[in-house]
């Protein structure tokens, strides 16, 4: 007897002489993680066993097990993105398969709607969806309309699963608590108490980029210094034992990593963050100064951005008659464009009592480029700067050694406390527990005072590596001045922003007033190529 395709395989059932066609049944399986995959007998093989008893009872109807195998391991019932259902539908357009035998109906799919997109083929191909634990054939209009009721509550209840996952996560993140995935930069991930800890060695790196921020302003100064110190990204491990290495940092990795408030201690949840139950690594005034910094550049990008006019001095120069700021503003005589600086003040009350008023933008800016030239020449200037930098330097070099002795005696305290307890306990009447339990907490007390130790001993190798001297700055300033002219303009413009303070426009006079660290900041940005620094100044955000 022919099947429907004509193949030879039809069968005779009963003794009243009636054939029955064979009926090629797919069995598909799946299961959403990879948990017990590897043992000898796992959930999809439970499913195949299922599904082939049931076509057994079947056998008299003509139905029969294909040998092939359509299992899913590890993948989600939410995405039709899975092999082998593709290869099944496959063979169902190929007409291979008569009936598609499932031990229930969620493991073909969770989404009504992709579950409608399968019906279509299957119904267009002749296909029965048979459901082994539900008593469910697609074949009868019976069978379609209580599939359709399953797969609504199928759908419903993925989800409110999502909403349970979702509120979980966010009554999570409100106490503090690390979820989960690939640890940033400073920090290691205690699995046993699911929380995250410091690692000394990379919350120095940490704690350089910011304070480097500070100084430098631009993440594409830090990276320039990140790849000199061939300092990477963070490497970390996954459960499974699989290695990931540090990748070369990115301006956008910088940038991510100086917005990140898990670094004083805080969990983000959407636009909220929440005390986190990890120890911070930077400082809240730290933090505070980066992030205005931040805040200040982006609108300085902005203002740029929509600027018509250029001024090179603009937020720095003030009238030194009322203070008051003076902006830009411009002329156009014979298609040529003039640039002023206006006083404010002036514009708005009248010129009749500001001596300043209006002054040609080009002159003024002239100027301050003179004398900032002079400060590259001079080397009084560049000494003074020089002290000052190693005056900050050996500031931070005695803050450090004072945090270093009081974490040490702070160690010395606790051991002392802990050797109180031992010797107390020997022959007391106090419980084993108790004494135990009172050990474990300063154990963890001493953990942490030994983590904050290296990270102190860390800080104060790096300044005490780290020498300024009057000679290195006296060549870099200098090297700066032969190459002004050469500079573009956004890179002078950054130099002055860097090194210039305020500005003062007197009637008869300017007064120029530097940044304490501005020469400091100038001589760390300093290239040996002005290809290079051109190219750098550039990409600059």
């Amino acid at each position: 007897m022919l099947d429907r395709n004509g193949n030879g395989n039809g069968r005779k059932a009963g003794g009243n002489g009636e054939t029955k066609p064979s009926v090629r049944c797919a069995i598909y399986t799946r299961k959403s993680t990879d948990e017990n995959l590897d043992n000898d007998f796992n959930s999809l093989d439970a499913q195949r066993e299922a599904a082939e008893n049931f076509i057994r009872s079947q056998t008299l109807e003509g139905w029969i097990a294909l040998p092939d195998r359509y299992d899913d391991g590890a993948y989600s019932g939410a995405t039709l993105e899975r092999p082998a259902l593709k290869r099944l539908m496959v063979d169902v357009e190929q007409g291979k398969i008569d009936a598609i035998v499932v031990y229930k109906l969620d493991r073909l799919s969770r989404s009504l709607l992709d579950f409608a997109k399968l019906i279509e083929t299957l119904e267009r191909q002749k296909v029965t969806l048979v459901s082994v634990t539900q008593s469910i054939n697609t074949k009868d209009s019976s069978g379609r309309l209580l599939l359709n009721i399953l797969l609504s509550y199928a759908q419903f209840e993925r989800e409110v699963i999502t909403e349970r996952i979702r509120d979980k996560v966010a009554a999570s993140k409100r106490r503090g608590k690390w979820l989960g995935g690939v640890p940033p930069l400073g920090y290691n991930i205690d699995r046993a108490n699911k929380r995250l800890v410091v690692n000394p060695d990379e919350a120095v790196m940490v704690r350089y980029i910011f304070r480097r921020f500070l100084v430098l302003r631009s993440a594409v100064g830090i990276l320039k210094e990140l790849k000199e110190k061939g300092w990477r990204m963070k490497s970390w491990t996954t459960v499974k034992g699989r290695k990931h290495q540090g990748q070369p940092w990115n301006k956008n990795q910088i940038y991510r990593l100086l917005n990140n408030p898990l670094y004083i201690g805080l969990v983000k949840h959407k636009d909220q963050t929440y005390p986190g139950e990890h120890e911070a690594i930077i400082e809240k005034k730290l933090w505070d100064e980066v992030q205005a910094i931040l805040g200040e550049d982006g609108k300085m990008r902005g203002n740029h951005g929509r600027a018509k006019t250029p001024a090179l001095l603009s937020g720095l120069i003030r009238c030194g008659h009322c203070g008051t700021a003076m902006g830009i503003t411009f002329s156009q005589k014979n298609n040529r464009t003039y640039r002023y600086y206006l006083c404010v003040k002036a514009a708005k009350q009248g010129y009749h009592d500001c001596p300043v008023k209006t002054l040609p933008a080009a002159e003024i800016e002239e100027a301050v480029i003179d004398q900032l030239r002079a400060v590259f020449r001079s080397p009084e200037l560049v000494a003074a700067t020089a002290r000052n930098v190693q005056g900050l330097e050996e500031a931070e070099i005695k803050r450090f050694a004072q945090e270093k002795e009081i974490a040490e005696q702070q160690l010395q305290v606790l051991r002392a406390a802990a050797n109180r307890l031992l010797q107390s306990g020997a022959g007391s009447n106090q419980s084993i527990a108790f004494i135990q339990g009172e050990l474990s907490k300063l154990d963890a007390d001493t953990q942490a005072a030994e983590r904050q130790l290296r990270m102190v001993e860390a800080e104060l190798a790096f300044y005490r590596d780290k020498p300024s001297g009057v000679a290195e700055v006296l060549h870099e300033l200098t090297v700066l001045d032969d190459l002004w002219d050469e500079l573009f303009p956004p890179e002078q413009e950054r130099i002055i922003r860097l090194l210039v303070e305020q500005v003062l426009v007197y009637a008869d006079r300017i007064e120029v007033t530097l940044r304490g660290e501005g020469l400091q900041t100038i001589n760390s940005e300093m290239l040996p190529d002005p290809a290079d620094e051109r190219e750098t100044a550039h990409a600059e955000p």
